[in-house]
């Protein structure tokens, strides 16, 4: 059989391209030919309507909504999160050979759903958001990740110029100059002519442009969760609403807000019943205007005001945590990078240190959002190079394939990619995760403990020179990677197969012919 694939994850690096590898590997071995478009942050080249027409099936291996889905519209399909595809990619396929041989024949017979029941006749194809497969908290899900992985890319550029900003020029470069912010003060001075020579300028350029990306991650937060409910229709309700929730001061759960409701008011105005004389120009002009003044009006009247108290709270009680408090914060936030490995639990960690690094990075000194942001960036570089570590100390309990992924773990761990790490959670679940947990919520503490700092939300060792304390912060990683690294050796050995352990004892080989999962 011939099947077309889309893979994409919130952040679009790691789980995308691995679950379009698994993929392709999983079909060959099958003897089917699946071919994949990656929907990632490099963005996709879309499949030839000729190589859609010719597949028998389609595969979703997405956690964001799928973009141009009514290209495969009549097609029987397979609807799955793309750790799915990564952790069971034969499984996968086999689900969609499946779904193929129970669809009925003939183009007007309908469409198969993920779970391989045929829709009856007439039925809305599955490009229709209403039938994906997916259940209702799965669709929140791919909405809320939709918004993330465009947040993304605005955070990075924004927290490493003003890092860079603050490398350069202090933190004294943020200070207000009278009764100008520093802001308006070197956006006036650059206005007269730009000195390139002038060091405390150029740290004045990064931190004015680190702030300008920095503007835009609520509104981009809140515009592409929209996207992702009503598709382009959404996206003016959104954002709107997003900048709104900025100027009330409701910051990341105004943005949050802002993108459902005006998802959602532009979704149900976009099925209304219309005569085909007004339907033409719903999409492009009725369905923003009046979503955007609903979302609006909600956003300004009734939403901001308690968001706006609601964020304050929960900004002065962060702010207010010391001692075991913080610490146990940092232990919290590392077992939940390690929990699931670049997945929801991971993402929602991950955000909530960055959404905090948007509203600190500009200040002085160290307030607790930085060092949460460096609490989860360590704790998220830890799981891959713990397990790489224990590659390395017990070469036995590892297949061939698996030593050879521990190497490239090293690398993916130090550049604060988790996903190295799956590869071996998918193996070994139950031996994989409790370890890595165990290794990330100790650097997630020590972190805190030490208080690191930092304000970059991405990079890994790139990014080393901008962390406070930067020998105490690798000294975390160290220990949390160690940690993960005897947990793992000590679990794997406990558990492995009577085979295995036959062929250890008698020497026979480096590796085992048979290793538990």
């Amino acid at each position: 059989m011939r099947f077309v694939a889309i893979t994409s994850c919130p952040t679009g690096i790691a789980h995308t391209y691995m679950a379009a590898e698994a993929l392709e590997q999983a079909g060959r071995a099958a003897g089917h030919e699946v071919s994949v478009e990656t929907q990632g942050s490099a963005g996709s080249a879309p499949f030839d309507p000729a190589v859609i027409d010719a597949a028998d099936g389609v595969i979703f291996a997405a956690d964001l909504e799928v973009r141009d889905k009514d290209r495969f519209a009549g097609k029987p399909f397979v609807d799955v999160g793309v750790k799915k595809a990564v952790a069971d990619a034969p499984g996968v396929v086999a689900a969609a050979v499946a779904a193929v041989e129970a669809a009925p024949r003939g183009a007007a017979a309908g469409a198969t759903g993920a779970a391989g029941a045929t829709a009856p006749s007439g039925a809305p194809a599955p490009a229709a958001r209403a039938t994906s497969g997916a259940g209702v908290g799965t669709r929140v899900r791919q909405w809320l990740m939709t918004g993330v992985s465009y947040m993304i890319p605005f955070v990075a550029a924004g927290g490493i110029l003003i890092a860079l900003a603050f490398m350069l020029g202090g933190y004294e470069i943020a200070l207000d100059r009278g009764d100008q912010s520093a802001n308006a003060y070197f956006t006036g001075l650059f206005a007269d002519g730009f000195d390139a020579g002038s060091r405390e300028q150029w740290a004045g350029l990064l931190l004015v442009v680190g702030q300008a990306a920095f503007g835009f991650l609520v509104p981009v937060l809140a515009g592409f969760i929209a996207f992702g409910i009503a598709d382009r229709p959404g996206i003016a309700p959104g954002f709107v609403g997003g900048a709104l929730a900025v100027t009330v001061g409701a910051g990341f759960l105004g943005g949050l807000a802002a993108g459902f409701l005006g998802g959602f008011v532009a979704l149900g105005l976009a099925r209304l019943k219309v005569p085909n004389a007004v339907r033409g120009v719903m999409p492009v002009v009725v369905i923003p205007l009046i979503a955007t003044i609903v979302t609006g009006a909600v956003m300004l009247v009734v939403l901001g005001r308690p968001l706006k108290r609601l964020m304050d709270e929960l900004t002065s009680g962060l702010n207010s945590l010391s001692g075991s408090g913080i610490v146990l914060l940092g232990v919290i936030l590392g077992v939940m990078m390690a929990a699931d490995l670049g997945g929801p639990i991971n993402k929602v960690a991950y955000t909530f240190a960055t959404t905090g690094l948007a509203t600190a990075a500009a200040a002085s000194g160290s307030p607790v959002e930085l060092k949460v942001m460096a609490a989860v960036m360590a704790a998220g570089m830890t799981p891959p190079l713990g397990i790489a570590l224990a590659t390395f100390l017990r070469k036995r309990l590892f297949t061939e394939s698996e030593q050879q992924n521990g190497k490239a773990a090293v690398l993916l761990g130090a550049f604060f990619i988790s996903e190295g790490a799956i590869p071996f959670a998918a193996a070994a679940p139950l031996r994989i995760i409790p370890a890595a947990m165990l290794g990330s919520g100790v650097t997630g503490g020590l972190v805190m403990a030490f208080g690191n700092a930092l304000r970059a939300p991405h990079g890994g060792v790139v990014v080393l020179g901008l962390v406070s304390s930067p020998l105490l912060y690798l000294l975390a990683i160290v220990v949390g990677s160690v940690v993960t690294g005897l947990a793992v050796v000590a679990l794997k050995s406990l558990h492995r197969e009577p085979a295995a352990q036959d062929a250890a004892a008698a020497g026979a080989g480096s590796t085992p012919a048979a290793v538990s999962a």
